[in-house]
């Protein structure tokens, strides 16, 4: 295994013809410590838990997803924009790339949701979902419709704070992943992204209500974050998925 690439605030490399284009904005980034052994076994083959001081992390990832766009096409403006909530893991993979591992990704539009099940075996759940700002603060809520469990829940409002002129390495770590790993069909692949360096705020955790995490087969967390961030978000751009060789597919 090679050593893990390092973590840099930029992404390393650009995608000059992306697969999909679209935009993350207010974005809430709030964090548990883990111990690398309670989700080794949720990644994928191949891949293994990041580590930063000897600790990984599950992360709940709340933000609006706005104007999805195949190839170089213009975003779709009603199916391609919906609030999205996730709780993800961090993850390197044999060639020392870094990323995160969905264990599952909350969004309100069923066909975006079906799409992204079928076409790239993502744990996309339809959700009743709102993402709602005023003033400093923004509230995110979730419920989920399909195919469950029903009952599956989040309420989270946090008020943004003073910009972060130079984040620690931790929030480095925690926001500056540039791919995502992800079982897909009948192998592992790496989805690489670009985008800007990500402007980030310090941010009061108001309102954290959910089950989402246990309900992606993690352990529950128990006491407050170790982390919590905003971001008013950025452009993204997502390349073709690459096997673990490192060889794009067709």
């Amino acid at each position: 295994m090679q050593t893990p690439a390092a973590i840099t605030p930029e992404a390393p490399t650009a995608i000059h013809n992306p697969l999909l284009t679209q935009q993350w904005l207010d974005l809430c980034f709030i964090h548990w410590a883990v111990e690398p052994d309670a989700v080794a076994k949720l990644l994928p083959d191949g891949v293994a838990p990041d580590t930063h001081d000897g600790v990984t992390y599950v992360g709940l990832v709340a933000f609006r997803m706005h104007r999805v766009g195949w190839l170089r096409l213009p975003g779709v403006p009603y199916l391609g924009s919906f609030p999205e909530t996730n709780v993800r893991l961090y993850s390197v993979d044999a060639h020392g790339r870094r990323g995160v591992v969905f264990r599952s990704m909350d969004a309100s539009r069923l066909i975006p949701v079906v799409m992204g099940r079928v076409g790239f075996r993502l744990p996309y759940l339809w959700s009743r979902m709102s993402v709602r700002s005023a003033g400093d603060t923004v509230a995110y809520t979730s419920s989920r419709r399909w195919p469950g469990p029903r009952g599956a829940s989040s309420r989270i409002t946090v008020r943004a704070g003073e910009r972060i002129e130079e984040p620690t390495e931790l929030e480095h770590f925690l926001t500056a992943r540039w791919g995502m790993h992800n079982a897909f069909f009948g192998g592992s692949a790496y989805l690489p992204n670009h985008h800007p360096r990500w402007p980030l705020y310090r941010a009061e955790l108001l309102t954290c209500e959910e089950n989402l995490v246990a309900a992606a087969g993690l352990p529950a967390p128990s006491g407050d974050p170790v982390s919590v961030l905003y971001s008013p978000g950025v452009p993204v751009r997502l390349g073709r998925p690459a096997r673990p060789a490192g060889i794009p597919t067709p």
